[in-house]
């Protein structure tokens, strides 16, 4: 089955063909940093207008590098939430109209689940069952995956996820949009040893995070030391330390509590290099692996998105032709696809 995914939920439009037999055939993505950099962050009105212009041109770019014609789709998966209401508009109006006009099956996928399953594109994937780190821009959340579709949910964050944060404190920091990236490269050149900032929410039971007080704590910090470079790169190390000490902390006890000795991490903030450096070293001596996407499919794309609306139709999933787009759409709330007949 060769299925076209398409993105569209917030700040980048991803295009991607998946074959069930050869894999990924094509995939690209346009990114809006330059666009809301100016701004500090999305402005939801400019991403949905750019997409209208990126995804047509984006959708003929990627066929064309596969040499695939529109009449060899066997299905569209696209984004249906959660996400930016207009950008996710965008994706599902061009996705349904498109498999109209073919007589396709179209299907709404969730971002999330896309993301989850974004390592099993890798050429050694791991299999189910699996826990789950999820960590983009917009959600924080440890998952327990028993099979597609069959998810429940450890823990998550109580107020800014953690991406939110990285980007909030790199505008405290001077740093600019998108943050990640930024407080990782500053991160590296800062001293660890000068300030320890507060692990919030290890010292009690359960797996929920909560990142809002490390970012008042980080500000406080900054207005004390003043925002000298010196004293910038280490503040960014300590964020970093107990950003990453906090996921550490909460991935461990989840392994112990649940006995799974896989752990899935996925989203763009899995692309931070201390952060799989510190999840490798916790389990390593619980017997346990970590898996994680190619750096490419870290941040949003279209290739997860046609992988799990792939998975599902396979599955035997459809939906009627009307659509309904979803900004917010809780992970456990998706159901199991059908066991496929055996005859």
């Amino acid at each position: 089955m060769l299925v076209l995914g398409i993105e569209t939920s917030c700040d980048e439009t991803g295009i991607a063909l998946f074959d069930g037999d050869r894999g990924i055939l094509a995939h690209n993505v346009y990114s809006q940093v330059e666009i809301h950099a100016a701004y500090g962050g999305v402005v939801p009105e400019l991403a949905s207008r750019d997409h209208i212009r990126k995804t047509l041109p984006l959708i003929k770019q990627t066929l064309a590098e596969a040499s695939i014609g529109l009449n060899a789709l066997d299905g569209i998966a696209y984004t249906a939430g959660p996400g930016l209401i207009g950008a996710l508009l965008v994706g599902s109006a061009v996705a349904r109209s498109l498999a109209f006009s073919l007589d396709i099956p179209a299907l709404g996928v969730h971002h999330m689940e896309g993301h989850l399953l974004s390592p099993l594109l890798d050429d050694d994937p791991p299999s189910m069952p699996f826990l789950a780190l999820l960590v983009s821009g917009g959600h924080t959340m440890l998952v327990e995956v028993q099979a597609l579709g069959d998810y429940r949910i450890l823990g998550e964050s109580l107020d800014d996820a953690a991406g939110e944060a990285f980007d909030k404190v790199a505008k405290m920091l001077g740093l600019g949009y998108p943050g990640g990236p930024a407080v990782e490269r500053l991160a590296q050149t800062g001293n660890s040893g000068r300030f320890r900032f507060p692990r919030p929410m290890t010292n009690r039971p359960g797996l929920d995070f909560s990142f809002s007080g490390l970012k008042t704590y980080t500000l406080n910090t900054i207005n004390e030391y003043g925002d000298a470079d010196a004293v910038r790169a280490d503040i960014a190390c300590a964020f970093v330390d107990a950003v990453v000490d906090t996921f550490v902390i909460k991935c461990r006890r989840a392994i112990k509590q649940t006995g799974l000795k896989r752990l899935v991490v996925s989203g763009g903030v899995s692309a931070n290099r201390a952060l799989r450096e510190g999840l490798s070293t916790m389990a390593r001596p619980l017997g346990a692996t970590v898996h994680y996407p190619r750096f490419e499919f870290c941040t949003d794309n279209g290739a997860m998105i046609a992988y799990a609306g792939h998975c599902r139709l396979q599955g035997g999933v459809s939906e009627a032709l009307g659509f309904v787009v979803r900004p917010r759409w809780p992970l456990d709330s998706l159901a199991s696809p059908p066991k496929p007949e055996v005859h």
